[in-house]
């Protein structure tokens, strides 16, 4: 038989107190259900469905991927009644994985366990051992061990209520029973709801096998309804990807003050202090240092570098030998040369910074092609937009340019020029001279400080 997944994700959570539907919440900065879709990659299915109703144009804008089936539950009536909704597209010869989109951690492995359990003509129930069962429904077994009933913590009588092993609601159903059981579903419940769970006992009454396999923890079976949960799998999730990447040699200062949300390339020696973030695709060279408070986002980084503190950096190249920071900004489109230093304050946005070139204090340099050995005064900013349009300034080899200097593109400094401090500079600059662009410094010899006027009693 064929494999599909069912994700069930129609629910509004209304205990997140979120305009944005549950399964759109995010963990590591993506959402819950794409956590859930990532998982099943990996597995051997030939279509993929995703049950939706709250907020259904933001969940289905949401998928990326074409080949997944989006089917609306327009009413919640429970989850008995969103796999109904399934019925007409799926074959008589499927079976169906039904997940949850609000379960972000359930594994690849412990789903492939279930699937390889499961015979054919059989029904697989995912299980759990959990610590504290309270509110979850059990799974009651007879004295052969066998699964014969779910109850719920309402219905539980006080041995039941000793029961450890719960019903995760993740299971595995072939087609035809569904077409026979989910019409004849009934909603006698306080919620008025038809209950997916019940499907469990009309298989034991009539004799199908039941197949039961545990989760590897209860971990990967923690379902999200509250902000507090959310942010408890956070960091679930976070220190787990921290222990993952120092099996892997990352050497992480306080791996509980460490966030990626993305992906992490890395070479030998690399140490990361506390509190970074690091989002999309980031690689790492050996023996680098990124210091305390750090942004990294979507960063190619050489061999050797330093990134001080507190230092923001996206969509970059950072060459080998380089020192970036602390309290540096370098925006899209920046490429750092060997050895380039970016120091407190600065920030770069779409430039070239040449080999052994310093901005070492309190500037801006945007739109720029800088060569090497350049000399960046504290102060120097580009003037690269004029309110409608951007402009290139280009800094040739060993330039010199000092303090406080504003550079009026488009413009050309060319090489060995040196520009005197506090200079406005709106023209091309001659090689190897000393270029000036300010006022003449005046003294009036007859001026006297103003004076307080003392008032009237």
């Amino acid at each position: 038989m064929n494999l599909c997944v069912l994700i069930l994700a129609a629910g509004k959570g209304t205990r997140m107190y979120s305009n944005l539907p549950k399964v759109l919440q995010l963990i590591a900065k993506k959402p819950l259900l794409q956590h859930v879709l990532d998982t099943i990659q990996s597995l051997p299915t030939s279509a993929t469905f995703i049950i939706y109703g709250y907020g259904g144009d933001q969940v289905k804008a949401a998928i990326k991927s074409p080949s997944i089936t989006c089917v609306e539950q327009k009413e919640q009536f429970g989850t008995g009644h969103a796999v109904m909704q399934s019925l007409p597209f799926l074959k008589d010869d499927d079976r169906v994985l039904i997940l949850a989109g609000d379960v972000p951690f359930i594994s690849a492995e412990t789903l492939s366990r279930l699937i390889n359990a499961t015979p054919d003509q059989a029904i697989g129930w995912l299980t759990a051992q959990v610590k504290n069962p309270v509110g979850l429904g059990r799974i009651v077994r007879d004295a052969l061990n066998q699964p014969v009933a779910i109850v719920e913590e309402k219905d539980a009588r006080e041995k039941q209520k000793n029961i450890h092993e719960i019903n995760t609601g993740i299971c595995l159903i072939p087609v035809p029973y569904l077409r026979r059981w989910l019409p004849e579903l009934k909603n006698n419940n306080a919620q008025k709801e038809y209950y997916l769970t019940d499907l469990f006992s009309r298989a034991v009454a009539e004799q199908i096998p039941l197949i039961t396999v545990e989760a590897a923890n209860e971990t990967e079976i923690l379902g999200i309804n509250t902000p507090v949960q959310l942010a408890e799998c956070e960091r679930l999730y976070q220190r787990r990807q921290a222990d993952l990447l120092m099996t892997k040699g990352l050497t992480l200062i306080d791996p509980a003050r460490f966030d990626i949300r993305g992906e992490l390339t890395f070479s030998h020696d690399v140490t990361i202090d506390i509190n970074v973030i690091l989002e999309g695709i980031v690689t790492i060279g050996h023996s680098c240092y990124i210091g305390p408070n750090v942004c990294l986002k979507n960063v190619t980084i050489g061999d050797q570098v330093k990134i001080e503190a507190n230092s923001v950096i996206e969509d970059a190249i950072i060459e080998n030998e380089c020192v970036v920071g602390p309290f540096a900004r370098i925006r899209p489109g920046t490429v750092l040369h060997e050895k380039a230093k970016i120091g407190n304050f600065v920030e770069i946005k779409k430039s070239h910074i040449g080999k052994n070139s310093k901005v070492n204090h309190l500037s801006y340099v945007g739109d720029t092609l800088m060569g090497e050995h350049v000399n960046v005064g504290a102060g120097t900013i580009t003037c690269n937009y004029d309110g409608v349009n951007k402009f290139q300034t280009i800094i040739e080899n060993d330039v010199f340019i000092g303090s406080n200097t504003a550079l009026v593109a488009p413009i050309t400094l060319e090489e060995g020029s040196t520009i005197g401090a506090g200079s406005v500079v709106a023209r091309n600059t001659p090689k190897h001279k000393l270029t000036l662009a300010r006022a003449r410094q005046t003294t009036l010899d007859n001026w006297q400080r103003p004076k307080k006027q003392e008032k009237g009693n």
